[in-house]
């Protein structure tokens, strides 16, 4: 049995949280049985410190067009909440939805009470990318950092092609002019540069 030391702990007589002092602690398994002193009203009583039991809660990751199911195993006494950010597989991912048992959305919910939760990957981002060569259109798609900045008229090189940005559309619209970052935008549309354009013969 050690004591010494203090934390912050609910005290039964002052209802509310207050530091205590802790006067002996006992090992219990993997947890232990403390028993403390309130330093604001001397009264005495046992914090039963145990570790969290884990649970597992159903996410579906995605990253750009393509998602993918797994478990996570988290502790059952978290609390989740969209826009909290977690690590998995050498990713950064990113609450975007919660679900309880019955398929409601929530804002924020304990881990045990979870049906599932839906992220999305905020390390990378991957843009839509429409390339037009005259009457000739093709798409492909870039994975960049979602802080990289594109900017209307500039040069970029794709597959060893350079060509010049002509327009941006992020979720509000589209723009021909001016800068946004990789993560606001949905489509890039690609022009080559005159000097690149393909040359037809006039008839």
């Amino acid at each position: 049995m050690e004591g010494g030391g203090e934390t912050v702990a609910d005290c039964p007589k002052c209802l509310d949280e207050t530091i205590h002092e802790i006067v002996k602690s006992t090992q219990r398994g993997k947890g232990e049985d403390c028993l403390v002193r309130c330093l604001e009203c001397s009264s005495f009583h046992t914090l039963l410190l145990r570790p969290p039991k884990a649970t597992m809660v159903k996410a579906s990751l995605s990253h750009g067009s393509e998602s993918f199911a797994i478990e996570l195993e988290v502790d059952d006494d978290e609390m989740i909440a969209v826009g909290d950010v977690f690590e998995h597989g050498d990713s950064t991912w990113e609450v975007t939805r919660i679900d309880d048992a019955e398929s409601r959305s929530q804002d924020i919910m304990l881990a045990s009470e979870i049906g599932a939760i839906w992220a999305k990957r905020t390390d990378k981002t991957i843009v839509a990318i429409t390339m037009n060569d005259g009457e000739v259109s093709d798409s492909t798609k870039m994975e960049c950092d979602p802080d990289r900045k594109f900017s209307c008229g500039s040069i970029i090189q794709i597959d060893g092609k350079r060509w010049r940005i002509r327009g941006l559309h992020t979720g509000k619209g589209r723009t021909l002019t001016g800068s946004r970052v990789a993560s606001e935008i949905r489509r890039i549309y690609l022009q080559l540069p005159k000097s690149s354009s393909s040359v037809r013969p006039r008839k």
